[in-house]
């Protein structure tokens, strides 16, 4: 099988020490050795990994700044890959952390506003970070076949990480994905398998197949090697706090679909602090929520301060945001009511207005999540629930042209003339 190697002089460096200790129960505290399980037996909460402090407390910022210029300078704080050579990756990470003054004087916010900008990750999406750290485990547990239950880009990149790996893949999408999602994903040559149902009908025939016998070699990165995969979204705080000169922005605006990227980057923030590489803003830092109307339960169980979320059927544009039934939904309103922050919604023409506005504006063109977060960042700052005074990152998990059906209707050329100078004058272009 063939390994993915960084290609970069740090290669060369010592290799870090892995950090991971044990997988923990997020419910009950249980522990269990670092294998494939996703989920606790004593009472079934999901496993996340646990990692130990003495080995963390050693990284320092000239260890990371040294580093390769990826998602893998932040190796030693990560439960997979401290060996380039054992790496399944595409070497994501380091994308923009793009200014948006114009953004910001719109929507009437004065401190500096950031959008992180994902999309310019190998196939456009946050997802290659998850993805890289969870098959790069998933080969050192000794499976030979990469897989997922997804809405889009997870599909993208599980099927380009294979490929690049020289390994088999089978992805799992709903049958009504995006045609630009299934395209990017089919043209990799791995297996694609369109299902009749939602995301969580998906996710759920997934989770069934894991335990069969014809799947026990089979990595599902969402499913049995899932505390991995999610360990790959703290490196979006990482970055963030590297990129701002080591610092943690006050407000943070996320999208949410499972849950996990919002928890994930509060986990970041979190373990640089406790580490000693920054220190936290003076009054906190506070994590925003974005999902949008057709997919809202996280939001609603907040607005209605309970922590029961009623999963739905999703219906709207933002399909990558479609998980009816969220996985981490509740340490998602944990983190939120913790650090202060808040979660909205919006609307399938808001989301559309925000895409446009965010190009408009920034000349970022995010898919349908983005407009979802920006839109929500035009919500929070209207009702007074962000601070239009303190720094703000809003994070793009991908690129617009894997949806342009939601504004494909609304643009185009906004003058059509005949090959003439006169043509032109006629049209006004020439005042």
């Amino acid at each position: 099988m063939t390994s993915i190697i960084d290609a970069t002089p740090s290669q060369t460096s010592p290799v870090a020490p892995n950090p991971a200790r044990v997988l923990v129960c997020r419910g009950c505290g249980t522990e269990y050795p670092l294998i494939a399980q996703h989920a606790c037996y004593e009472c079934f909460g999901p496993l996340e990994v646990g990692y130990d402090a003495a080995t963390l407390a050693r990284v320092t910022r000239a260890d990371i700044e040294a580093g390769p210029q990826n998602l893998w300078r932040y190796a030693a704080l990560l439960p997979a890959g401290q060996d380039p050579t054992t790496r399944v990756t595409l070497n994501p990470g380091l994308t923009p952390l793009v200014p948006a003054a114009g953004l910001a004087a719109e929507l009437g916010i004065r401190a500096p506003l950031w959008v992180k900008d994902d999309s310019a990750n190998p196939t456009h999406s946050f997802k290659d970070r998850v993805v890289s750290v969870a098959l790069t485990a998933a080969r050192g547990l000794g499976f030979t076949r990469f897989a997922c239950a997804s809405t889009g880009n997870l599909a993208n990149s599980v099927a380009a990480h294979a490929a690049r790996a020289g390994v088999p893949s089978i992805v799992f999408i709903p049958g009504d994905l995006e045609q630009g999602k299934v395209v990017t994903t089919a043209v990799y040559g791995g297996d694609v398998v369109a299902i009749d149902g939602s995301y969580d009908d998906v996710n759920r025939l997934c989770g069934e197949l894991v335990e069969t016998d014809e799947f026990e070699d089979t990595a599902f990165v969402n499913v049995n090697v899932r505390p991995y995969y999610a360990e790959g979204s703290k490196t979006l705080g990482y970055e963030v706090a590297e990129q701002l000169g080591w610092r943690i922005p006050e407000q943070v605006v996320i999208p949410m679909a499972s849950g996990e990227l919002l928890t994930k980057i509060d986990k970041a923030f979190s373990e640089l602090v406790e580490i000693g590489l920054v220190e936290a803003p003076a009054n906190g830092w506070k994590v925003f929520g974005a999902q949008s109307a057709g997919c809202n339960p996280i939001a609603v169980a907040l607005h209605g301060d309970t922590d029961v979320i009623t999963p739905v059927r999703p219906t709207g544009i933002a399909k990558s945001l479609n998980i009816g039934d969220p996985a981490a939904g509740l340490y998602a309103l944990e983190a939120v009511r913790r650090t202060g922050g808040w979660m909205d919604y919006a609307d399938d023409d808001e989301i559309r207005a925000a895409i446009r506005q965010l190009a408009r504006t920034t000349g970022v063109f995010a898919e349908t999540a983005g407009g979802v977060t920006v839109a929500v960042l035009g919500k929070l700052v209207a009702s007074g629930r962000l601070d239009p005074d303190a720094e703000t990152v809003v994070y793009n998990t991908g690129e617009g042209l894997k949806t342009l059906d939601a504004v494909a209707a609304q643009v185009g050329p906004t003058y059509r003339v005949k090959p003439s100078l006169r043509a032109a004058r006629d049209a006004g272009l020439l005042g």
